[in-house]
């Protein structure tokens, strides 16, 4: 079998598998290969039930024998089978549902490990739908860490490790691509070694070794495909022709604000670079709130008023129509007559052809959309200035594109993620770099608070409280659906409990990756409309829209996540004029999450932060929730990573210092797999 064999070639993997598998961007062999584990479970040693003491909840291995066989009775909707295992006082009682044939494997006098999630129900601890194993076969299962995958409807985890195991019987699946010099300088293991160990580990000596190998290729391929770039394309000339800065004056104080020290800083960068000798490539970082909106609409209107078109793309549709209103408003209130075009694909034909025809017809439009500005066949008049999202970061080949196009525009990148300044460097060194850390003077810090599970009702009655004053609240929770192997909150029980808890007059609405997009859109607008007082949702709201309104972040297991994208979920409040909190529910018990969240409850300052999760987030922690950040990676994660992500930064400035044009015969693969990612690049851009 080969990399870019189909997955239909994977034996028993039929076409209504192969239309599931498609639905998690997996084609080929070669991308489930690369369908990491997001975590990995390493069962605990099965005990009987008098050794275990008092049940807590989550997750046991009880071994016991069976005394009396089960019991099946026939209820009105399926048949439930019970049985009670333990010795005197102390019992544990088992439940199946809809499994009457159980009682045929369980004959009394036989031992086995009974595997499952413990709740106590009327008092009593009961174990429902336990897996059952016998003593050799869980044994075996002790002494191995089992992956545990991200799914979608019609995909187990035990589909995804059949098939993987599958595949890799074929050795040597994918060739080396990092020059050998380097893998013997950094001692890291061979790549095919690396994905099998990074499925199915020996030993968590050889799960870290293959871990470390992945994340510095994630690393080194993308430094290295933006410093090889660079080296041989040339920064182009600016041809656009941009006067009366004092334009920008003008609208600035007929703002009703202040603009802060950072914001006439950065927009001064961006106004000097945009009237400079070259073609503007430069990042803003700003922190959620610093108030990067109001930077990119005078950027915008300045390209207006100079004759020019500019565009800005949002990551969702919501967001992308929140800007449109945005700049339209400010238009207004500033008397200026430019044409506002907004795109988007989930626009109609004809309204998409509408918006083709203004775009022809004038040449100074400011227009708002999402992706579907580079990726619809868009012509443009005379386009000198995007601004784009750090999910939409433009490639140096898709510059490329646009200039052969007839325009070489000033490119901006906004980034609400607080990175570092000596990682933003490396992962933005093709990118001037202007830094917003103040925030309007006007804004109310959010208080925060670290709290335990007991808090929780108290925790009801706020929110409560604030929906009752017409404010609205978040919920995080870190999971969809309840899994097997993890013990964290699921948004789609923790709805059905607030539902129980809360007054009925409270609209809840729920959020997460799995739903469709319009579905997706439908929930934020009315979420921002107030039809809805308290979104339960998993992290998909980090990015979104600007709702004044929130007053109340509430994150469950707050201990499962990076302290940046804690900050980054509480910037989802404190956007208004009322006072906003933040309530994390640890449910850890170690004292470096307490010291960790601590942090967040001390400071507002996500510059501060990132740099103080950069110290705290060691290697190996393999078993939290990723960090989230605008550059995605499979594996790598910019802070627990951050010395992986420095060496490769140095063998890519070694080997390009060494080797500028990678001619040597032993760069020649890293060469192609450069040049295969550039015309990856074009593609993905569907012009």
């Amino acid at each position: 079998m080969k990399r870019d064999s189909a997955i239909t070639e994977v034996k028993g993997i039929g076409e209504k598998t192969a239309q599931a598998f498609a639905k998690m961007g997996v084609y080929t062999a070669g991308d489930i290969l690369l369908h990491f584990p997001r975590t990995y479970v390493q069962y605990p040693a099965a005990v009987p039930v008098g050794e275990i003491g008092q049940f807590a909840g989550g997750y046991y291995a009880v071994l016991a024998r069976v005394e009396r066989a089960p019991v099946t009775r026939n209820g009105s909707r399926f048949a439930v089978t019970v049985m009670n295992v333990g010795d005197g006082a102390r019992k544990l009682q088992m439940i199946w549902f809809r499994m009457p044939y159980i009682k045929n494997t369980l004959k009394p006098g036989q031992v086995f490990v009974f595997y499952g999630k413990v709740t106590v129900k009327e008092g009593r601890p009961v174990m429902e739908q336990p897996v059952v194993y016998t003593q050799e076969a869980y044994r075996s299962m002790e002494e191995q860490l089992l992956p545990v995958y991200s799914l979608t409807a019609g995909i187990t985890n035990n589909l995804i490790t059949k098939t993987i195991r599958a595949i890799l019987d074929d050795e040597g699946l994918f060739g080396d691509e990092l020059p050998q010099e380097v893998r013997r300088r950094l001692q890291l293991c061979e790549y095919n070694y690396a994905i099998k160990q990074i499925h199915f580990p020996d030993s968590m000596e050889t799960l870290i070794a293959a871990r470390k190998r992945l994340v510095f290729d994630e690393f080194f391929f993308f430094i290295m495909q933006i410093r090889y770039q660079r080296k041989n394309g040339q920064r182009e000339t600016n041809p656009f022709a941009f006067g009366e800065p004092e334009f920008v004056e003008n609208l600035i104080a007929k703002l009703p604000y202040e603009l802060t020290g950072a914001q006439r800083r950065t927009l001064a960068e961006i106004q000097e670079n945009m009237a400079g000798e070259y073609v503007m490539q430069r990042l803003i970082q700003g922190d959620v709130g610093s108030g990067k909106t109001v930077i990119a609409f005078l950027a915008m209107a300045w390209a207006a008023h100079n004759g020019y078109q500019s565009a800005i793309m949002a990551p969702t549709e919501v967001l992308a129509r929140q800007h449109y209103e945005t700049f339209q408003n400010l238009c207004e209130q500033f008397g200026l007559n430019f044409p506002i075009v907004l795109l988007t694909a989930a626009m109609t034909a004809k309204q998409k052809r509408m918006a083709y025809e203004r775009l022809e017809l004038s040449p100074n439009a400011m227009v708002i959309g999402t992706h579907a500005l580079i990726q619809e066949r868009v012509v443009y008049t005379n386009l000198a200035l995007v601004i784009t999202d750090e999910q939409h970061r433009f490639g140096v080949r898709q510059r490329e594109l646009l200039a052969k196009k007839g325009f070489c525009p000033h490119i901006l990148v906004m980034s609400a993620t607080p990175i570092p300044r000596t990682l933003a460097i490396i992962l933005y060194g093709d990118m001037d770099i202007s830094v917003i850390d103040e925030v309007p003077a006007k804004r109310l810090p959010v208080k925060n608070c670290v709290v335990d599970t007991k808090y929780r009702p108290k925790a009801y009655e706020f929110i409560a409280a604030q929906a009752a004053e017409g404010h609205q609240a978040y919920v995080i929770c870190p999971l969809v659906e309840e899994s097997e192997n993890m013990d964290l909150e699921n948004v789609t029980d923790y709805v059905k409990h607030l539902r129980e808890v809360l007054p009925p007059e409270i609209g809840l609405g729920v959020l997460h990756g799995k739903m469709k997009n319009e579905l997706k859109t439908g929930v934020m607008e009315a979420f921002a409309k107030n039809e809805i007082q308290v979104l339960v949702a998993t992290t998909v709201v980090e990015v979104g829209v600007n709702v004044p309104n929130a007053t109340v972040m509430m994150i469950e297991n707050a201990d499962r996540f990076g302290l940046a994208q804690l900050h980054q979920l509480r910037g989802r409040v404190g956007r208004g004029d009322a006072q906003s909190y933040c309530i994390m529910i640890n449910t850890g018990d170690a004292d470096t999450a307490k010291k960790r969240l601590d942090i967040l409850t001390k400071s507002n300052d996500g510059f501060f932060i990132a740099g103080e999760d950069l110290k705290l987030r060691g290697p190996g922690d393999f078993f939290g929730i990723r960090q989230s950040g605008g550059i995605q990676f499979r594996l790598a994660d910019i802070y627990q990573d951050a010395a992986v992500l420095k060496a490769a930064s140095e063998e890519c400035m070694r080997i390009l210092s060494e080797d500028e044009n990678l001619e040597r015969p032993e760069h020649e693969p890293l060469r192609r797999r450069l040049e295969q990612f550039a015309e990856e690049e074009l593609a993905n851009m569907n012009l």
